[in-house]
This record gives C-alpha cells, structure tokens and sequence, in this order.
C-alpha cells in the first residue's frame, strides 16, 4: 500500500496505530476519515450539513438541583427532568442511526457483526441506555415508597381478618428424612 503520508520506517511523529497499520499494510482510523472527507467534498458542497454541535445540554441546573436534593423523589425530579431533556434528540440519534444501517438495503441478511447490524444496535442501545436510567429511578421510588413487605415475625398474630399465618417451619437444622416404601 503506497503510504504518501510518511516514509518508510520513520517513526519518528508517528502514532502506535500509525506504526501497526505500516506493519499490516493496513489503513488507520484517521487515514479513513481524511480519504473520506476528500471523496465527499463535492457531496457536501451540495447537501451541507452543520459543521459544529447543536447547543449542548446545560448541566449546571442539573447539578445544582442533584446537590440540593435531599429526598429520593428530588432526585427523581432531577433524574426524569434530565431524561425528558434529552430524549428528544437521542430518539433523533436513534432514527437516523437505523436510517444509515437501512441505507441501500445493506441490512438485509447481513452478517450479524456487519456495519448495518452494528448501527442497528448502536440505534437500539442508546434508547436503552434511557431506558436504564429510568427503570432504576423507579426501583428507587420503589424502594422509597413501596419496599417489599418483610416476612412476619413467628409468633406473630395476624391482622384481623385474614386467616391465621402457616406453623413455622421446622428449623433448618433439623434433619429431612424422605418417606420410604415398604414393597412386600
């Protein structure tokens, strides 16, 4: 592979990456990208797309009300306020993802660990990581709220009403003998 960007065993300014791919007679990441960039210019000049980041989240309210929070429905507050901030644009994110994978119909019997299927789940995984996020804010509020009932203290008489709690249970201690048959 002739290599214009650098000559032949001078490493000196070179990356790890740089010096692997020249052994492997293989491409690095920024190679790809910049041969890439040069191959879509003209693409680009005629379907321009933003060049810098939409505005970023502002987490400065996010901390300050995460720093005041004392209670596990404040950090709930915090926690869906974010969530709902963000959704949006990773559902964006998403869709646009699958949009790429779909793109020529390269998804269709691809490999597993083809690019198409690496993008479908990179779509689905950042809907998943929101998804996370929100079922352990409610295991929280769960926990806060509605903790799972402990188990009655033997001895304990039940509330009226309801029919009488089960004899203990042997202790565990207590050897379990398996009923025999007797064949004649």
């Amino acid at each position: 592979m002739d290599r214009p960007d650098f000559e032949p065993y001078d490493n000196v300014g070179r990356t790890a990456e740089q010096i692997a791919a020249s052994y492997t007679g293989t491409a690095t990441r920024d190679d790809l990208r910049r041969w890439s960039r040069r191959d879509s210019k003209e693409f680009l000049a005629q379907h321009p797309l933003p060049g810098t980041p939409p505005p970023a989240l502002d987490p400065g309210p996010y901390i300050a009300a995460l720093a005041a929070a004392r209670t596990p429905a404040e950090v709930s507050a915090v926690t869906q306020h974010l969530l709902d901030a963000v959704f949006p644009t990773v559902r964006e994110v998403s869709h646009l993802l699958v949009d790429i994978a779909r793109w020529g119909g390269r998804h269709r019997s691809a490999a597993p660990d083809s690019p198409p299927k690496m993008l479908m789940t990179a779509a689905s995984r950042c809907l998943d990581a929101l998804a996370l996020a929100d079922q352990a804010d409610i295991r929280v509020l769960r926990d806060e709220y509605d903790p799972v009932p402990k188990p009655p203290q033997p001895g304990t008489e039940s509330a009226p009403g309801l029919p009488p709690s089960p004899p203990a249970s042997p202790p565990a201690s207590a050897p379990h003998r398996p009923a025999t048959r007797h064949t004649p």
